[in-house]
């Protein structure tokens, strides 16, 4: 899974150049691209059309395709694509339609004024955020297909590079075009369908990438059961159907969860903790409907058992099989690696408005050096992980995650020092940046390439599910206890994580020579 041994300078810094790595940095600017025009950007321009501020928190819905991108991950993985599979090839193929439809999703909203037509701009931004979110299922399969275990890590800093590129696009590039076209203090739709045209424009950039890239030069495993078009039919059939199921039942379960959330929160209960019950309990309700409503299309005969079995059953069964025991310990890991930097980051910028520093010093410091320093640090994180193996800087990234939280504490008590807030912001946006990139190349060498889609959809939507929950709390321990013994807290609750990356290592390499003892000894029987 990892490669302790350790390369040359000379290799690691070759390793910058590498065609592949190169593609990613495009490939990763196409996938940043779409994610702010659902929310920051979107936002903004909402607020300008006189939508209240309620509706628009509702539009952050539109990006839940990326969380649950793990139940169409099988269809990019066994469906090819009519036509365009023999041309270009699976991943490609699957790419190109998946960029064309953000490109449509994107010029669809700009082309819609949300003054005159709000519910035509939802359908347009949840287009958008299922479009998006398949192409990152396709991205990182392509990038885990396309080289070997060695280049992973630098592929995956070219990525995060290129996606911080494309956030930088289609945040500051799109609200700067929309001024320019836009007179001040009078709402203009026309500002905005030039911004977002423009937006339509720049994913181009990914268009002729995919046109020019080859496809990965991979061995693909049979499938058992699809083999002729209506068994493609029928398995999409089936997914249509569930789909439908779980929107219906998360709809309808209001009808349950909305009292339960007033009744817990008139008997005492903090806001946030009812919310969380009453929103758990909705999300689980519409999985059990779907699930149920699965299972049924497989009883009647619409979809054969062995279809849903192949396509999601055995993708986890084989992650269970590679790894035995071994396995819970990297979902836990999965599951908790960013818990220090996502629990303090949704208080960061609240933090900083609660110093006194202004907006514009937040925009220029935060959000613009900081992003730069991001970039920076993914690509130190590739090398050095090019360099020393992922593990080691797996670790590293885990460590300096938790401590460079402990500046932050230092800077609640300083004060509104703008030469502190410069150094806070570098110190973690480097680290995060160097912890991102060897977390996804750990993540990459983790997948089958017999399921590659899948696997990663699965381990991309564990990584942040609960440290999002667990964030959901951080105003009110904030209110609790202050900012300073906040952000130390956040950083004593890093400090597990590397046990975990330890245990994970050696319980893996152990599992790793049992396989190649088992080997063998088959060989030699």
């Amino acid at each position: 899974m990892d490669s302790m041994e350790k390369r040359s300078w000379g290799a690691a810094f070759g390793a910058f150049i590498h065609p592949r790595v190169i593609t990613m940095l495009f490939l990763g600017l196409s996938a940043g691209i779409p994610i702010l025009l659902i929310f920051s950007t979107l936002s903004i321009w909402l607020r300008e059309a006189g939508v209240d501020r309620s509706t628009v928190t509702y539009f952050s819905w539109a990006a839940l395709g990326y969380s649950f991108k793990f139940v169409w991950a099988p269809l990019i993985d066994r469906l090819p694509f009519p036509v365009l599979h023999s041309l270009m090839g699976r991943r490609r193929s699957w790419l190109i339609i998946a960029q064309v439809a953000i490109i449509a999703a994107i010029l669809w909203m700009g082309l819609t004024d949300p003054a005159e037509n709000l519910t035509m701009m939802a359908f347009a931004a949840v287009a958008l955020g299922f479009a998006s979110a398949t192409q990152d299922i396709v991205i990182d399969a392509y990038r885990i297909e396309a080289a070997d275990a060695d280049l992973q890590a630098m592929m995956s800093s070219a990525y995060i590079g290129g996606y911080r590129i494309g956030m930088i696009i289609a945040g500051a590039g799109a609200l700067t075009i929309a001024g320019l076209f836009e007179a001040e203090g009078v709402y203009q739709h026309y500002a905005w369908t030039v911004a977002y045209g423009c937006m339509a424009l720049a994913m181009c950039i990914g268009v002729i990438t995919t046109l020019l890239v080859s496809e990965p030069d991979i061995p693909r495993m049979e499938s058992k059961f699809f083999h002729k078009t209506s068994d493609y039919a029928r398995f999409l059939a089936m997914f249509a159907v569930t789909v439908i199921a779980f929107v219906a039942a998360i709809y309808y379960s209001g009808n349950i969860t909305d009292p339960l959330r007033a009744s817990l929160t008139d008997g005492g209960m903090i806001t946030e903790l009812s919310g969380f019950i009453a929103g758990t309990l909705k999300l689980g309700i519409a999985i059990a409907f779907a699930i149920l409503v699965a299972w049924l299309t497989t009883r009647v005969g619409l979809t054969p058992t062995g279809m849903v079995q192949e396509a999601y059953i055995s993708p986890v069964k084989d992650f269970v099989d590679r790894y035995g025991k071994a396995a819970i310990v990297v979902l836990v890991l999965i599951g908790v690696y960013r818990i220090a930097d996502i629990v303090m980051g949704v208080m960061a910028n609240v933090f900083y408005t609660a110093l006194g520093f202004s907006k514009e010093e937040i925009a220029a410091v935060s959000k613009t050096f900081g992003l730069f320093m991001t970039i920076g640090g993914s690509f130190l994180g590739g090398l050095l992980s090019v360099r020393y193996g992922v593990l080691r800087i797996l670790f590293l990234g885990a460590f300096l995650a938790a401590i460079s939280n402990i500046l932050f504490a230092f800077l609640a008590q300083i004060g509104a020092n703008t030469t502190m807030f410069i150094i806070v912001v570098m110190a973690d946006n480097l680290c995060g940046g160097l912890a991102t990139a060897a977390f996804i190349a750990y993540l990459s060498g983790l997948t089958n390439i017999s399921f590659t889609a899948m696997q990663y959809a699965i381990f991309s939507s564990i990584m942040t599910l609960f440290p999002k929950i667990l964030a959901g709390f951080s105003g009110t321990v904030v209110d609790s206890v202050g900012y300073s013994w906040f952000f130390i807290g956040t950083a004593v609750i890093g400090i597990p994580v590397l046990y975990l990356v330890v245990l994970a290592g050696r319980l893996t390499n152990v599992k790793e020579a049992e396989d190649a003892e088992d080997t063998k000894k088959n060989a030699e029987a």
